[in-house]
C-alpha cells in the first residue's frame, strides 16, 4: 500500500516542499532513498523504536521510503514524523484519512514523543501556500509559527497526538492557541526575550557627556546608518553600542517576519513564541570565523551567519580592529548589496543581511594614543593597527564618530550638569520613530524602509539638493578627497538629519553635519 506525507525543507529563506512516500510489499527490509544525509538514515531506529514503544508494530515485509524530490539533498531529523506516520498508515494498522492533508515535522524520541526543530515558521507559511488544512508540529516549534493564522497549527508532544489529529477525531485541544504553553507566554507569563535586545539596556541618561557621540548614534538608529567609534579604552564605547538598542523602533510586519524567518531557520526561533517585534542586536565575539559571520555549512545544510540574524537589527563587532582582516573585508558585500550569497559546490543560497553596522575599535595596540603621553606604540604599530579598518570598508561606513576619554574632573562637572535634565532613551526613541516614520510613507511602494537603504537612483529621486546644497557638497568633495561612494551616503545622512529635524529639503547646515561625521576620511590620524 503506498502512502504519501507532505513534509518541507528549507532552502534559503524559504521552504520547499518534500513528499514521503512509504510503500509496503513482499520481500524484507527497510529502504530509505532520495538523496538522505547520515541524520536522515538514522532515523529508521528511532522512527522504528518510537513506534514500538507505543505498541505499534513494524510489518515484516519489505518497506520501501522515499523522499521526493529524489535530486534535492535532505537533511536534518525532522523527516522522523512524516515516516513514522506513512509506515503505520501504510501498513492499515490505524486508519488515517486525513494524513495526505496535513504537513508534517518534527524529531521522534524513543519514546515516541516528538521534539522541536528548526524551520518551523517558513513550513508553517509554505502549507498555507500549498492549500493544505493545516500544519502539525511539535509544541515548543508550533509557538514559532503561532501568529500565522491562515491555517490550523498543531503543537504535539508525542506521536499519538499526531495520530489522533489524523484520525479525523476531536483534537481542537491540540491546536497551540489552546495549549497551555501559548496561553502562557501571550499572558507574559516568562516570556523570554528571543533573539531581540537583552535586558539590561544602558539608558542614555546614564551615560555621562559624550553628547556628540549621543547625537551620532541618535542619527544612525534613525536612519539605519553603518557607524564607527573610535577610541580609548573606558571612554563608552560599548555602552553607547548596547544603548543604541533601546532607541531602535519596533518592526514593522514585513520586517518583523523575515527576521524571524532567519531565526527560525537557525534554529533559534525556539526561544520565544510568535513573530519577533525588537530589533535583533548581535554582538559576536572579534574571533568570530569567517562562516560564523557570513554564514555556511556543508552541502545543502547551508546555515546563516550574524549578518543574516542581524537583518533588520544591528551588527555590533567590538574591537573591529582585532577581528581577521578576510572577516572585515567579507563584510563589504553584505552592506552593500543588503544580502549575501553563500556558494558551495552543488549549492547556492542567498540569504538577506539588511543590518546596521556598528563598529568600535581602539586606536592603537596599547589604546591610549592621542590620551596625554600615555600611548606606548610605535607610529608603524598604530599605522598597522587601524589599516586592518581599510579604506573599502570606512568608505561604507556612513557616521564615523570620536569618542575620547574624559578625566575624571571632565566627568564630575558632566555628572553635575546632567542631574538637572539628563535626555533618556525614551525621548530619542521618540524622535526616532517619527523619523521613520517619515521614511517609510516617503519610500512606500519601493520595497525598502529606511535612507540607508536607497540606491543612487533614489537618492536621486527622494533627496533633491539645491543648488546652495550641491556647492558645499562638491567643495567638501573637493577639500576631503572623497569618493563617489561617500557623495552618496553624506547625501543620505544628510536626508535622515533633516527628517529628524522634521525638514522638508535638505539645508546646507544638514549637509555640514553629515559631512563632518567622516573625521577618518580627512585625517591620516587622531590627533586628540
Amino acid at each position: 500500500m503506498l502512502i504519501r506525507i507532505i513534509g518541507a525543507k528549507c532552502v534559503g529563506v524559504d521552504a520547499v516542499k518534500v513528499t514521503v512516500e512509504v510503500n509496503i510489499d513482499r520481500g524484507i527490509g527497510i529502504h530509505l532513498v532520495g538523496l538522505a544525509d547520515v541524520a536522515v538514515k538514522e532515523s529508521l531506529l528511532r522512527t522504528t523504536t518510537a513506534l514500538q514503544s507505543l505498541g505499534y508494530h513494524i510489518p515484516g515485509k519489505r518497506i520501501v521510503i522515499n523522499l521526493a524530490p529524489a535530486d534535492l539533498h535532505k537533511n536534518g531529523s525532522g523527516y522522523d514524523l512524516p515516516i513514522a506516520i506513512g509506515i503505520i498508515a501504510a501498513s492499515g494498522q490505524v486508519d488515517l484519512p486525513l494524513s495526505e492533508r496535513y504537513m508534517l515535522m518534527g524529531e521522534l524520541g524513543l519514546d515516541g514523543s516528538v521534539r522541536d526543530i528548526p524551520g518551523a515558521l517558513p513550513f508553517a507559511e509554505l502549507s498555507a501556500q500549498e492549500g493544505l488544512d493545516g500544519i502539525v508540529l511539535p509544541e515548543a516549534s508550533a509557538l514559532e509559527a503561532a501568529e500565522l493564522r491562515q491555517r490550523r497549527i498543531f503543537g504535539v508532544k508525542t506521536l499519538d497526538d499526531v495520530v489522533r489529529i489524523l484520525s479525523g477525531g476531536i483534537s481542537d485541544d491540540l491546536l497551540i492557541w489552546n495549549r497551555e504553553s501559548y496561553r502562557n507566554l501571550a499572558a507574559g507569563e516568562g516570556a523570554p526575550e528571543g533573539g531581540g535586545p537583552l535586558r539590561g539596556i544602558p539608558d542614555f541618561a546614564e551615560i555621562i557627556g559624550q553628547e556628540g557621540a549621543k547625537r551620532g548614534m541618535e542619527i544612525a538608529a534613525a536612519g539605519a546608518h553603518n557607524l564607527a567609534m573610535i577610541g580609548p579604552p573606558g571612554s563608552g564605547k560599548s555602552s553607547l553600542a548596547k544603548a543604541l538598542a533601546g532607541i531602535l523602533p519596533p518592526m514593522t510586519r514585513e520586517e518583523s517576519l523575515m527576521t524571524s524567518k532567519i531565526f527560525s531557520i537557525a534554529g533559534k526561533g525556539n526561544l520565544r513564541f510568535g513573530l519577533m517585534n525588537a530589533r535583533p542586536f548581535r554582538a559576536p565575539h572579534y574571533s568570530a570565523s569567517l562562516a560564523a559571520i557570513i554564514g555556511g555549512g556543508a552541502g545543502d545544510n547551508i546555515i546563516p551567519g550574524e549578518v543574516s540574524l542581524a537583518h533588520n537589527g544591528v551588527l555590533f563587532c567590538d574591537e573591529a580592529a582585532q577581528m581577521p582582516r578576510s572577516v572585515i573585508e567579507a563584510l563589504r558585500g553584505p552592506i552593500e548589496d543588503r544580502k549575501v550569497v553563500i556558494s558551495r559546490l552543488k549549492s547556492k543560497v542567498e540569504y538577506p543581511s539588511s543590518f546596521m553596522l556598528v563598529l568600535a575599535s581602539n586606536p592603537c595596540p596599547c589604546g591610549y594614543w592621542g590620551v596625554g603621553d600615555r600611548c606606548t606604540c610605535t607610529p608603524t604599530q598604530r599605522l598597522n593597527y587601524l589599516s586592518k579598518l581599510s579604506g573599502p570598508i570606512m568608505d561604507r561606513i556612513d557616521i564615523q564618530l570620536l569618542v575620547p576619554c574624559l578625566s575624571a574632573l571632565e566627568l564630575s562637572r558632566l555628572k553635575a550638569l546632567e542631574q538637572r535634565a539628563p535626555e533618556s532613551s525614551a525621548a530619542v526613541a521618540a524622535r526616532v520613530a517619527a523619523a521613520r516614520e517619515i521614511q517609510q510613507r516617503r519610500l512606500k511602494g519601493t520595497g525598502i524602509f529606511t535612507n540607508a537603504e536607497m540606491d543612487n537612483k533614489l537618492i536621486e529621486r527622494f533627496c533633491p539638493l539645491s543648488e546652495e546644497c550641491n556647492g558645499l557638497l562638491i567643495s567638501i568633495m573637493e577639500k576631503l578627497g572623497l569618493s563617489m561612494r561617500a557623495y552618496f551616503r553624506i547625501i543620505k545622512v544628510a536626508r535622515t538629519i533633516a527628517d529628524l529635524a522634521l525638514s522638508q529639503d535638505i539645508r546646507p547646515e544638514h549637509i555640514s553635519e553629515a559631512a563632518a561625521y567622516r573625521f577618518l576620511d580627512r585625517q591620516s590620524g587622531p590627533g586628540w
